[in-house]
């Protein structure tokens, strides 16, 4: 725990404690376990443009937990597609034990981390899948799909519709509200909400952009 310290824990409970986030004493402690890991295999992995392991409470940890009450209203069974670092996939897997989470990355360093993390934290509700997801075949549609500064929405959602159905929830979280890619939404996918995030100790702007999938009527005559 050398790398995280008492500054980072403290900031951690709090940015939690702001996002109306509770913490368990041990989930507390595993997500600063997953700092320390990251600052570590980041600086040679490169996993995060993030060098500054002081920036990584509020730009990674507290950023993925903005997410928890929309997470918390949806399925059991979730997708972090190009998930890199972990990010949101693990904080949530960490919030969420009794939830599935898929890591999804088809860079092998980053799937080499991504296991690691699951190993040293024993996260046994967390897969790691190195692959390209349009090249992923799960064994069922996904409750949820998430991706944190993924790729454009058109093409998030056109390289995971097969991983969906119509009952599955997207959520993208972006910075500035993407109105231009949401005009470029493929004709069978909506946008339910745009939820703007207040991320404690995170500068810019923050959205989280919710789409669904339309029935195959419903998206003819949209």
């Amino acid at each position: 725990m050398s790398l995280v310290s008492v500054r980072h824990a403290e900031e951690l409970s709090q940015g939690a404690r702001a996002l109306g986030v509770e913490l368990s004493a041990e989930q507390h402690e595993q997500l600063l376990a997953y700092l320390a890991l990251l600052i570590k295999w980041n600086k040679a992995y490169n996993l995060t443009a993030v060098r500054n392991p002081d920036e990584m409470v509020s730009r990674h940890l507290l950023d993925s937990l903005s997410v928890v009450p929309y997470v918390t209203a949806l399925g059991d069974n979730w997708l972090d597609v190009g998930s890199g670092g972990g990010m949101p996939g693990i904080p949530l897997a960490i919030l969420f034990p009794e939830r599935q989470f898929t890591l999804l990355d088809s860079n092998g360093k980053k799937t080499r981390f991504l296991t690691q993390v699951k190993l040293e934290l024993k996260l046994s509700n967390l897969q790691v899948i190195h692959s390209r997801v349009e090249a992923f075949q799960p064994e069922q549609p996904f409750s949820g799909i998430c991706s944190r500064a993924f790729s454009s929405l058109q093409d998030f959602a056109n390289w995971t519709r097969h991983l969906g159905n119509t009952e599955t929830h997207w959520l993208a979280m972006k910075g500035v509200q993407p109105d231009d890619e949401l005009q470029a939404l493929p004709a069978d996918f909506r946008l339910q909400s745009c939820q703007v995030l207040k991320v404690p100790g995170c500068q810019g702007q923050r959205h989280l952009l919710i789409l669904r999938r339309l029935e195959q009527g419903e998206a003819a005559h949209g």
